[in-house]
């Protein structure tokens, strides 16, 4: 006989729970830090990206609040009662990520203004970009294997930022070396695409599955 996975144990979900609590926290605190010294950075220099790459860091923290607020609870039925508020609040924060970095590019495109070479800006983007994966990571294996889609769904979006990231510090790069002030706002565009998908996804749901069953990206 076939043996049934009935999830994790309710110790393990309490362990689970603590371990995104945690994650959770660091996430918020690091996008605090880095949405001051991108908005700092971006206004000195005129830079509409990092501009938008410090406004995205805001929004990651609406995000990371509502699976902070989901997981308060200690009791597990109320977390899942809390679900889909998290959810519902983690797709309209992909939406107003996606409209923003959308309108941003458009602008930067038609020539609105132009960036001075950002150091500081270099040197947060490529932060990010080596600390945000294994914060998406860790959240996400924590997220499926207790079985909430609010989790992987902020995991997901701390993921983006990873995406972001590596806009960003290319953008800034070839600014800074070559004057391609293009290469920025095509490949946010992309990425505005991406965050559409997302939250779509967390609006119906499908951040993740039941932990009996197999979990996609």
């Amino acid at each position: 006989m076939t043996a049934i996975s009935l999830g994790p144990s309710p110790a393990r979900r309490d362990a689970l729970a603590r371990r995104i609590r945690l994650l959770v926290v660091a996430t918020i605190a690091y996008n605090v830090i880095e949405a001051a010294v991108a908005l700092t950075a971006g206004t000195i220099a005129s830079s509409s990206a990092l501009v938008g790459f410090g406004l995205d860091s805001v929004i990651e923290v609406s995000s990371a609040t509502a699976v902070a607020w989901q997981f308060s609870a200690r009791d597990h039925a109320v977390r899942e009662a809390r679900e889909r508020a998290a959810l519902r609040i983690i797709a309209l924060s992909f939406f107003a990520l996606a409209a923003y970095v959308s309108v941003d590019a458009v602008r930067a495109l038609t020539g609105d203004g132009e960036a001075e070479r950002s150091v500081t800006g270099i040197v947060i983007a490529a932060l990010s970009l080596a600390v945000m994966p294994f914060l998406s990571a860790a959240q996400r294996r924590a997220g499926r294997e207790l079985g909430s889609a609010s989790a992987v769904a902020d995991s997901k979006q701390t993921l983006l930022c990873t995406y972001l990231s590596a806009v960003l510090l290319v953008g800034l790069l070839l600014n800074a070396t070559l004057g391609w002030s293009w290469a920025d706002p095509v490949a946010a565009l992309v990425i505005a695409v991406i965050a559409v998908k997302e939250g779509r996804d967390a609006w119906q749901g499908k951040g993740c599955c039941a932990p009996a069953q197999t979990c996609g990206h």
